[in-house]
């Protein structure tokens, strides 16, 4: 491979490892706080409980996602200098924000959380964590309001050989970016709601402390439900911007070659690249893709031959990737409407097979979301900056392979250590379940059941 391909690779490594930590702290982070919330307002030390124990695996979960974060910024210096060099103007300012300010906020806060059990009144570490979680979030929007720009450029002008800014507002205001982090926000809290859904039915399999995981069950079934309702509704919006923006990469998506009024979706299709086909192509709903594209049935959807060969995204990947993950949505959906049916009925431990799938399906919203990154960023390609920057135009060229093949390895062995730490500790304190005895805190638990 040559250092674009591997600077590629190398990228890709670290920030989907990385990206494995961020939506499990969006989503316990609210989790956590609303947890703490009622303790607050109810009095009820059951939910003081469920902060305390859930609250310890965020923060296991927050360091590591820390650690992880910080090589990202430094590879558009090392690998990638022609592009920062390029658009840094822009690309540099929602990330300085997010460093200076929401990292900032979160920090200090999380501090604040950690430290201030019994030091500050119950409303203010409450408090505490809704600043964490409101930083969280503000974190990710600064970040994917970067991402966005790279995906749907706006407000920038070509001058000097680099691209500069001239309307912040604009990329403020950048639907694209915006619905990136309305999608992957949401996507979080699903994460979020599975991981304590997975948890609570190991313990619930054992009769492993029924009053405490009981509601912290029907918690995250609620919340999960919700969450990906949100995560349909924020995709149908993230589609049309999709094929308004980057038509070829909606193309892609869909495996669509030629382009076609009153587009029809194929239930069952596989791509052949090579002769610019499908080799299967059936059972196909009239109309659906005009839809789901500009929420008209009678529109016009551009296939790949519409664009040259040089600018299409691989469309293997793309295609499989995207139905993965759609077909992972509709899994999840079913299983977090059985949950909350089952929760609120009050017979969630008598549904073994139910909490067995639960439990083996804590990754499924984990590979939901990779595999929605794979959709957004391979399918941008052969751009870094859609319409204005390849990304082989935007490598690093004073690097070498042997430079970027070292970091590579050294990055993989690094993250490949904490993600064995990360699992650990998880396993370690789920399976352990909340400190001290929770016997006392039956009678107010069953109130609340």
């Amino acid at each position: 491979m040559d250092v674009v391909a591997l600077s590629r690779l190398q990228f890709a490594v670290t920030s989907m490892f990385h990206f494995i930590f961020v939506p499990l702290t969006l989503g316990l982070s609210i989790l956590v706080a609303i947890m703490e919330t009622r303790y607050v307002r109810t009095g009820n030390e059951l939910y003081l409980a469920m902060a305390k124990f859930w609250g310890k695996l965020f923060l296991i979960n927050f360091a590591l996602g820390v650690v992880t974060g910080i090589t990202l910024e430094f590879q558009f210096g090392m690998n990638w200098a022609e592009y920062s060099r390029y658009v840094g103007d822009i690309f540099g300012a929602p990330l300085a924000i997010e460093a200076t300010l929401a990292f900032f906020l979160e920090s200090v806060f999380i501090g604040v959380w950690i430290f201030g059990w019994n030091k500050v009144s119950k409303r203010m570490h409450a408090l505490s964590i809704w600043i964490v979680a409101f930083a969280s979030s503000l974190s990710a929007l600064w970040i994917l309001l970067a991402n966005g720009w790279m995906q749907h450029p706006v407000g920038f002008v070509l001058r000097n050989g680099r691209a500069e800014m001239v309307d912040f507002v604009a990329m403020l205001t950048n639907p694209y970016g915006l619905l990136k982090f309305a999608h992957t926000v949401v996507s979080g809290y699903v994460v979020a709601a599975f991981f304590v859904m997975g948890i609570s039915a190991w313990h619930l399999l054992r009769n492993s402390k029924p009053e405490f995981f009981k509601p912290s069950f029907r918690m995250g079934a609620v919340f999960g439900l919700v969450s990906i309702f949100l995560v349909i509704l924020s995709g149908d919006f993230s589609a049309v911007v999709v094929a308004d923006a980057q038509p070829v990469k909606f193309a892609a998506m869909e495996s669509m070659w030629e382009t076609k009024a009153c587009a029809g979706m194929n239930l069952i299709a596989f791509p052949d690249s090579k002769n610019e086909c499908n080799f299967v192509d059936t059972a196909t709903i009239p109309k659906l893709l005009s839809y789901l594209a500009y929420h008209n049935p009678n529109a016009v959807v551009k296939g790949l031959k519409a664009f040259p060969k040089e600018d299409r995204p691989p469309v293997l990947p793309v295609f499989l990737s995207f139905r993965a993950m759609v077909g992972m949505g509709f899994f999840m959906t079913f299983l977090a409407i059985l949950a909350v049916f089952v929760s609120w009925r009050g017979t969630i431990e008598k549904h073994t097979l139910l909490l067995r799938v639960l439990l083996y399906s804590i990754p499924i919203p984990y590979l939901a979301n990779q595999l929605g990154w794979l959709v957004a960023e391979v399918g941008r390609q052969p751009w870094i900056v859609y319409g204005v920057l390849r990304t082989s135009d935007g490598v690093s060229k004073s690097i070498s392979v042997s430079q970027v093949t070292g970091s590579l390895i050294g990055f993989t062995l690094l993250y490949g250590f904490l993600g064995f730490v990360d699992i650990f500790l998880l396993a370690k304190y789920a399976r352990k379940g909340p400190d001290g005895d929770v016997s006392s805190l039956i009678q107010s638990a069953r109130k609340e059941a």
